[in-house]
């Protein structure tokens, strides 16, 4: 089944890419391998999940947040490929998560982005990852994360 096919199993809507919020690019290529920016949880409207996790955010709202990043880093993955089918394996990723100083959960909150992976491309999917806590993310966002990708040959 290809991935589109699997995304529209999955009743998922890819949301259109989100526009760089600065002097960089979404996604570069090279050796193989596509490095994705990171994204924020933002929405198809242009709304973004705002605010401190363990404040008002609770665990549940961020894993959703996470998800969402997710849904932006695939639709970034569509648009520097063009099809998804060129996806081998998600290698790593980081997922940052914007929580007060006590806040011990962030593997929790990452799962979102990494729970949806694994639903897209099954095991290959299934990334090494790191999950760490942060003091504030731009534009006071909840959640952020980025992604390497390896490509098929």
């Amino acid at each position: 089944m290809s991935i589109k096919a699997r995304i529209a199993q999955l009743g998922l809507i890819l949301p259109p890419p989100p526009a760089p919020g600065g002097n960089y690019v979404p996604w570069r290529i090279g050796g193989g391998l596509l490095f994705l920016s990171g994204v924020g949880p933002r929405y198809a409207d242009g709304t973004s999940m705002t605010g401190k996790v363990g404040s008002v955010i609770d665990i549940e709202t961020a894993y959703k947040g996470a998800r969402q990043c997710g849904l932006n880093l695939i639709a970034n993955m569509q648009a520097a490929l063009g099809s998804l089918d060129r996806v081998d394996t998600i290698l790593k990723v980081l997922g940052m998560v914007n929580a007060v100083p006590d806040f011990t959960k962030q593997p929790q909150v990452i799962n979102g982005c990494t729970d949806l992976f694994v639903e897209v491309f099954g095991d290959n999917g299934r990334p090494a990852r790191s999950a760490v806590g942060m003091g504030s993310l731009p534009g006071d966002i909840s959640v952020e994360v980025e992604a390497i990708v390896l490509l098929k040959p």
